[in-house]
């Protein structure tokens, strides 16, 4: 048990590679086998991971990374196998584990062909993902953050719709170019260190320690920032996803919109802030980036309420739904940053839901045009059931999740600009407008297409697809307590480095002295008897 304890990161990192060497030695027309240890090996990695949720608040409480593994890897280079978790870190391996079971579980029956193939895709996707939340040293996330790019294009461009090459194309070329420019800023990172230190390492702990010039920090933070930019993804680097999101398969898209695009948010949070905190902290960057993000929420928005396609409206929902998540983040304070985190944890559930959604539909009309489907409810009561919760939670419905982090990202908006916020939640009104009005299209009114008609309701699997995830969105919105609780510290860590000014000033404002009591020792003292109070 102990060592389980100790190793728990690379048990659940390596956990997936273990299900993908299973799935090697099952003969490939046994598809029954192959659908059963594709869903038995991703289940067990939930398993696995879910000790991190009982051990997380107890370990190591006084240190900012916890279930730290560390061994010499390439020491030539200063490469190190070095594992570690913050509370930022563990909600998103979280939804990692939780996400990749269901994306699977929802590739029951609409994978048929090549489905061994499909399986190992996603083990490998599995392993890359984690590595990435997982890593503490920059290669190692470097490495991980590669591995990723291959199965996504694989699942995109094999089993995929009709364009499918061209979006797994534009995904590839897309991410390979923000790749190669955050390569060069860390191998910027890496030999600077080594110029003032002697010593070649890629330990993010080091590296965040050192004080960098300035003119350093703003070259890498830009290499950085198209990086992380193209993956969240941030306006204007954002038009392959509409196009990815359209062509992949029902567990592809759950999985890019629930974990893959917060590796450029997790990215931002974790590196560009943190080790370039002046760069960060430059009015002009600030500006620069909030900018970028409110055209994100309000453009994502207003594109979502054109479309016909339900996969097409989402996916562009997801554009103006991290443009809070990145304004959250640049609002630099514990508030944004912790709502930041929070509602990337909500997209994840949400967003992932409704794909979930569009692909249940989609398996029993073979169509997600909005104008074919309608008054769907008088037909799959269920299935429209959890299709306005999840709406709903979507929307930011208080007592569901996405109220929560969008309250706490406007919140730290205000405190900073309130302009900010009133922008902001513009997004939040057409939201609901897009959201609403895809719902009662599709939902509501008389059921006259004779191809709807004969549709069957949801049955116990696919329902199981959604409902831990409804569980999760009333968790969250009912008591987000635990959520605030683990990402306290490594939040205060985050804005102590690039903001110290927001401490010091509430510092100051709660040591400042009470008003004195200048006026009524002004008061002349005969006055004072004289006055009816003196008498009492």
């Amino acid at each position: 048990m102990h060592f389980f304890h100790d190793h728990i990161l690379s048990i659940t990192l390596f956990t997936p590679l273990l299900g993908l060497l299973v799935l090697l030695f099952i003969p490939g027309g046994n598809k029954n086998a192959v659908r059963w240890w594709g869903n038995i090996g991703m289940f067990i990695g939930f398993l696995v991971s879910l000790p991190l949720v009982f051990w997380f608040m107890e370990e190591a409480p006084d240190q900012q990374f916890k279930f730290v593994e560390r061994v010499d890897w390439i020491p030539s280079i200063g490469a190190q196998y070095h594992l570690g978790i913050d509370g930022i870190s563990f909600l998103l391996i979280m939804l990692t584990t939780v996400l990749g079971f269901i994306s699977v579980l929802s590739s029951w029956t609409a994978i048929q062909e090549r489905m061994k193939e499909y399986y190992a895709m996603f083990f490998l996707l599995q392993m890359g993902m984690l590595g990435v939340f997982m890593s503490l040293d920059f290669f190692l996330f470097y490495v991980f953050w590669e591995v990723m790019l291959v199965p996504m294009y694989f699942l995109i461009g094999v089993w995929g719709g009709p364009r499918k090459l061209y979006a797994a194309i534009k995904f590839f070329l897309y991410t390979l170019a923000g790749s190669v420019l955050m390569l060069l800023g860390i191998l910027a990172l890496y030999f600077q260190y080594h110029t003032d230190t002697g010593v070649y390492t890629f330990n993010v702990l080091a590296l965040i320690q050192h004080t960098w010039p300035a003119n350093l920090q703003f070259w890498v933070f830009w290499a950085f920032m198209i990086g992380f930019a193209i993956k969240v993804p941030m306006f204007p680097f954002h038009t392959w996803l509409p196009d990815a999101h359209v062509e992949a398969p029902t567990a592809g898209s759950v999985i890019l919109a629930g974990v893959l695009l917060k590796m450029g948010t997790y990215g931002f949070i974790r590196f560009s802030l943190p080790l370039l905190p002046q760069a960060s902290s430059a009015q002009t960057t600030i500006k620069i980036m909030v900018t970028l993000s409110i055209i994100a929420i309000v453009y994502g928005a207003l594109v979502s309420l054109m479309q016909r396609d339900m996969k097409k409206l989402i996916a562009y929902s997801s554009v103006s739904h991290l443009g809070f998540c990145t304004l959250g983040i640049f609002a630099l304070n514990p508030h944004g940053l912790s709502g930041s985190v929070i509602q990337q944890i909500n997209h994840g559930i949400s967003t992932g839901a409704l794909f979930l959604i569009v692909g249940l539909i989609y398996e029993r009309r073979h169509t997600r045009e909005i104008k074919e489907l309608g008054g769907l409810s008088n037909v799959m009561p269920t299935y429209a059931m959890l299709f306005m919760i999840i709406m709903l939670s979507s929307i930011g419905l208080p007592l569901l999740n996405g109220f929560i982090g969008e309250f706490t990202i406007l919140q730290g908006a205000f405190e900073v600009n309130w302009r900010w916020a009133a922008w902001g939640v513009s997004g939040i009104v057409l939201g609901a407008a897009y959201m609403l009005w895809l719902y009662q299209r599709t939902m509501f009114g008389v059921c006259d297409n004779p191809k709807n008609q004969v549709l069957k309701d949801l049955n116990l699997r696919e329902i199981m697809t959604l409902v831990p995830l409804v569980i999760w969105a009333f968790w969250i919105g009912l008591y987000p307590k635990p959520f605030f609780q683990v990402l306290e510290k490594p939040v205060a860590a985050i804005v102590q480095r690039v903001n110290p000014a927001f401490y010091a000033s509430a510092a100051a404002l709660n040591t400042a002295p009470p008003p004195a009591a200048a006026p009524a020792a002004a008061v002349d003292p005969a006055a004072a008897h004289s006055s009816p109070g003196a008498a009492h």
